[in-house]
């Protein structure tokens, strides 16, 4: 790399190699980097709608639909959000559908499908829209209905290669395969035994984790894009140079944004076959029974699938319980 790129900020080196995703619902924030997409979740759209500078937002989305119970008024408080963000990034929005339906094929297609209509009530065109899904098989199977009628989805909370090799049979638009929450759990797991030095750059589970599907799909043409996402420093998104999309906080792109250190490609289709043939990968089965086996025997995507769910129910109750105020 030549004086003139390393000169310039990690977050502009990055961009040059992958497509940089702002993670938040704090609109005002992101418009500082520059993104080309932006993602959000119930945790994060909760977290911006208590913030003082968003309250006129919320108060003008209960105002314009009085009467509305507050389990409706979060599809209204979500698309809000969204249109705000489409404002500012020249790609697409992720909007997210109430993880409750994460085990409901036909109530997840129904939910997305209203979701789209209210941003093209706004004339917002459908291609800007992700709609994001738990990568449960239901939510898996909503996906394939949904992407046949021109519904582009985002599959989350997706921690193993199972769930991202499903993604890609359903034809999913896009994969979020979580890294620090992968992390997180080894990191708990191995307690006193876990060494950043070991367990950590390269070899941090989170990445090799990415890295696996990245290859996966690679090596066996699967057209879905791999964004990687829940990233808990800048090591974790540097190592993953080269995915096709990353969403970063606005956190952790300052630190990018202030940093000047070389950026480096870590992901090249050109290795999957050899890095599948080193690890003995091979096509997976996919059809529900195998799958769910190989997902029950994955400890830690079974746990953190759960426990994602789990928390973006909370997180859903919570903005009910603000809308209710």
């Amino acid at each position: 790399m030549n004086s003139a790129s390393s000169a310039s900020s990690q977050l502009e080196q990055l961009k040059k190699l992958t497509t940089v995703v702002a993670d938040t619902g704090d609109f005002e924030r992101m418009q500082a980097f520059q993104p080309q997409d932006a993602t959000t979740n119930p945790s994060l759209i909760l977290k911006a709608a208590q913030q003082s500078n968003y309250q006129s937002l919320v108060n003008s989305v209960k105002a314009a639909h009085p009467g509305m119970s507050p389990t409706e008024l979060v599809d209204y408080i979500l698309v809000a959000f969204g249109l705000e963000i489409l404002k500012i990034v020249p790609g697409r929005v992720s909007t997210e559908v109430d993880a409750r339906l994460s085990f409901d094929t036909q109530a997840t297609v129904a939910k997305a499908k209203h979701l789209i209509s209210l941003y093209e009530s706004h004339d917002i065109d459908r291609k800007r829209i992700l709609i994001k899904l738990a990568g449960t098989w239901e939510g898996i199977a909503a996906a394939k209905q949904l992407e046949a009628e021109g519904i582009h989805c985002n599959m989350t909370l997706l921690f193993s290669l199972v769930q991202a090799a499903a993604c890609g049979a359903a034809n999913a638009k896009l994969i979020s395969p979580f890294v620090g929450r992968i992390t997180d759990w080894y990191k708990a797991k191995l307690g006193a035994n876990w060494s950043d030095v070991n367990n950590g750059g390269a070899n941090d589970p989170g990445v090799t984790s990415v890295k696996r599907i990245f290859h996966y799909y690679k090596h066996f043409r699967i057209a879905t894009e791999i964004m990687g996402a829940s990233f808990r420093n800048t090591s974790q998104i540097l190592e993953l140079a080269g995915c096709d999309l990353l969403t970063i906080s606005p956190e952790l792109l300052a630190d990018l944004s202030a940093a000047t250190g070389v950026v480096n490609k870590k992901l090249d289709s050109a290795n999957a076959k050899a890095a599948l043939s080193a690890e003995n990968i091979v096509q997976l089965k996919l059809d529900e029974s195998s799958f769910r086996l190989q997902l029950n025997n994955d400890a830690m995507a079974t746990e953190k699938l759960a426990e994602g769910i789990r928390n973006f129910c909370i997180d859903t109750e919570k903005l009910e319980m603000l809308l209710a105020k």
